[in-house]
């Protein structure tokens, strides 16, 4: 496990984030975690019901993105820790797609962090993401503009 990553599907376990986090040797600082764990939703921005979604990064470049991100926010005062990480692949109704957690002091540390790391998160990675809908039609959306 690492701060940041790209994973398949079945592959990102909240637990072990978690795990890697409380291992952080300044973890002793740290008065609260928060989180941000995002699923695939049953319909579009639209209301268009959507029955899977399929989701594509340039790893490396998401995996860069997301370590610039962490350390941006790992030096914001009170912060200690930020993990980001992604799912890729053909995913289902309610599978885990995208988990930030945020370590501070207090949760008036993390909680603008977290939400700072999320935005970043979506508007600056490499990923991209194509819906299919319950009608048959599919089509790629441009990943953090839902």
């Amino acid at each position: 496990m690492s701060r940041v990553g790209i994973h398949g599907k079945g592959e990102l376990s909240i637990e072990s984030l978690l795990n890697f986090m409380r291992a952080n040797e300044r973890f002793k600082e740290v008065g609260g975690v928060a989180s941000f764990l995002g699923f695939v939703k049953g319909f579009t921005d639209k209301n268009e019901k959507v029955t899977s979604l399929e989701l594509e990064a340039y790893k490396e470049r998401a995996e860069e993105t997301f370590r610039k991100i962490s350390e941006d926010i790992k030096n914001r005062p009170g912060i200690v820790d930020c993990l980001i990480h992604h799912v890729t692949g053909k995913l289902s109704l309610g599978d885990l797609i995208f988990v930030v957690m945020v370590a501070g002091r207090s949760r008036k540390d993390v909680f603008p962090a977290l939400v700072e790391a999320v935005e970043r998160a979506k508007r600056e990675a490499a990923i991209w993401k194509k819906e299919s809908l319950s009608t048959g039609e599919s089509y790629w959306v441009e990943y953090g503009q839902e």
